[in-house]
C-alpha cells in the first residue's frame, strides 16, 4: 500500500474521532440534566413519609419515640388498613407466595431474615439470628434504611406512631 492510501486511511479515523467528540459536546449542552425537587414517584400511602423526610434538615436524624406509648392503644383493624400500601410487594395471609418482598403471615414468631423460600438482602442477613419485636418492627416501619442499610426494601416509612404501632399490633394478629 502505497502512503498516500495510508494518509486516507488515517485520515479517515481522525475525522471520525473529532466528529464523535463533537456530537458529544453538542449533545451535552442541548441536554442538561436536572436535580429534580421532589420525587416523581412516591409509592401510595407513602405521601406523608416522603413530605416528613424532605421536611427534616438533610443530616439531622429525628429521635425515633418508642413504642410503648403507642401499644396500648393499638388497633388491629387499623394496621391493617395501613399495611395495605405494603400489598404492592408482600403478602399477608397463610399459605400465599413471596412477591417481591416475602409473605409476612406470621413474621412476628420468624427470626428477621428467616421466611423460607425468600433470598434476602445482605443487610437482613446480617440480623439473621435475631427475632422481630415491637421495638425493632418500630425502627424497620419508620425507616427502612436506618434498620438494615442497603435492605432491598425502598419504602419510605410509617412517620407516625400509632400507624406503626398499629400495624405492628396487625402483625401480631397473623398467627
Amino acid at each position: 500500500m502505497s502512503s498516500f492510501e495510508w494518509n486516507k486511511i488515517i485520515a479517515s479515523v481522525l475525522t471520525a474521532m473529532i466528529v464523535a467528540m463533537v456530537s458529544g459536546i453538542l449533545a451535552s449542552q442541548l441536554v442538561r440534566p436536572k436535580r429534580l425537587e421532589h420525587p416523581v414517584y412516591v409509592p401510595p400511602g407513602a405521601e406523608a413519609g416522603a413530605a416528613a423526610a424532605t421536611a427534616s434538615a438533610p443530616g439531622q436524624a429525628a429521635a425515633l419515640e418508642p413504642i410503648a406509648q403507642y401499644t396500648a392503644k393499638a388497633d388491629p383493624k387499623h394496621g391493617e388498613q395501613v399495611a395495605k400500601v405494603c400489598l404492592q410487594c408482600h403478602t399477608f395471609h397463610k399459605g400465599e407466595p413471596n412477591k417481591i418482598g416475602p409473605n409476612l403471615f406470621g413474621v412476628m414468631a420468624e427470626n428477621i431474615g428467616g421466611v423460607q423460600g425468600y433470598q434476602f438482602s445482605q443487610a437482613l442477613a446480617a440480623h439473621k439470628g435475631e427475632k422481630w419485636d415491637p421495638d425493632k418492627l418500630n425502627v424497620w416501619l419508620a425507616k427502612p434504611q436506618e434498620f438494615a442499610k442497603g435492605t432491598k426494601m425502598t419504602f419510605p416509612g410509617l412517620p407516625k406512631g400509632q400507624d406503626r404501632a398499629d400495624v405492628i399490633a396487625y402483625l401480631e394478629s397473623l398467627k
